[in-house]
């Protein structure tokens, strides 16, 4: 029985993993009791016991947590869902499909930094243009990106939610002004870029699902390239993935929903636009492959059993 504690289970991310592993027979959840909680002593006991801890806090919590393992204990596997360290290189990056590199490091990797949401859907998108040269690394990036209220944790969920609220919770609304967003540091260490992109990312009123968009000018590239040409790029990276799907051009017709993945743990890849001007969006849920999905993923990935057991995926 594999033993899994999560530290932080009363978020959004925590209460997603909780409530798909407690579905599994595989699966040991331990247990801290309320009053406990905020004690070291407690949570480092719980930690060194498990085989898998994820960590779901503030990052501040996260790196006091990580400070509780035991020096001799080389068995516990540690992944934590904060911003903490997800640009720190001792530690596994939590996306698999990036690269095979990717991949065998959070197989055998004992920190596992789980992704962010937003970047998550622009690394998705731009690492494969990099790493094929469609674009160079000082490409002047911009990424606009949309997301349910539920990626603003229970705060921001209590306030959608709140049948008396402002109504200016009714539009969407664009955040991170001073283009200071903390997702921005790892956007630009895992995609391969050397200049920081435009991010202009908006909270709306849905509570689960995002789309990431990347535009690009034809004559930017770095020769040129069809909307075809980069939709096949894109494929031949992601064959075999079952958790990053390339869809064909022309696959939307018209609109592209930004809720249509609420529940899922997989992703969507779409190349539309002509061949001057092209967007890449990438649409998923901000707490299944944005986050909760993400990191059953590698916990399943770093104990060698299907990496798809206990999440949802699409055709």
């Amino acid at each position: 029985m594999i033993k899994v504690f999560i530290d932080g289970q009363a978020g959004t991310t925590g209460l997603r993993i909780r409530s798909r592993l407690e579905k599994r027979d595989d699966i040991e959840l331990l247990v801290i009791d309320e009053d406990k909680r905020k004690n070291n002593d407690e949570i480092k006991k719980f930690i060194n016991e498990s085989d898998i801890t994820f960590l779901c806090l503030p990052d501040s919590a996260a790196v006091e947590a990580v400070s509780l393992l035991d020096k001799r204990n080389k068995t516990t596997k540690i992944i934590d869902a904060s911003t903490a360290h997800r640009t720190n290189p001792d530690w596994a990056y939590g996306f698999p499909e990036l690269s095979e590199a990717f991949r065998k490091k959070i197989q055998s990797n004992q920190l596992i930094a789980n992704p962010g949401c937003y970047a998550s859907g622009f690394n998705a998108i731009v690492k494969p243009l990099v790493s094929n040269q469609v674009i160079s690394a000082g490409y002047p990036l911009t990424c606009f990106a949309v997301s349910g209220y539920s990626g603003a944790g229970n705060k921001a969920i209590l306030q959608y939610e709140d049948c008396e609220r402002n109504a200016e919770l009714d539009s969407p609304r664009q955040y991170a002004l001073t283009q200071n967003h903390k997702h921005l540091k790892e956007m630009l260490a895992v995609s391969g870029i050397s200049r920081v992109p435009v991010f202009s990312p908006m909270i709306c009123d849905y509570k689960c699902g995002m789309v990431v968009s990347i535009p690009l000018f034809s004559d930017m590239l770095n020769k040129k390239y069809s909307l075809t040409d980069v939709r096949e790029i894109l494929a031949a990276h992601y064959n075999g993935k079952d958790f990053v799907k390339v869809r064909p051009v022309g696959y939307t017709e018209n609109m592209i929903g930004a809720n249509n993945f609420d529940g899922r743990d997989d992703m969507e890849l779409e190349v539309n636009g002509n061949d001057d001007r092209m967007v890449i969006t990438c649409r998923f849920d901000n707490l299944g492959k944005g986050a909760s999905g993400a990191a059953i993923q590698c916990m399943n990935l770093s104990l060698g059993i299907d990496e798809k057991k206990s999440l949802v995926l699409g055709e």
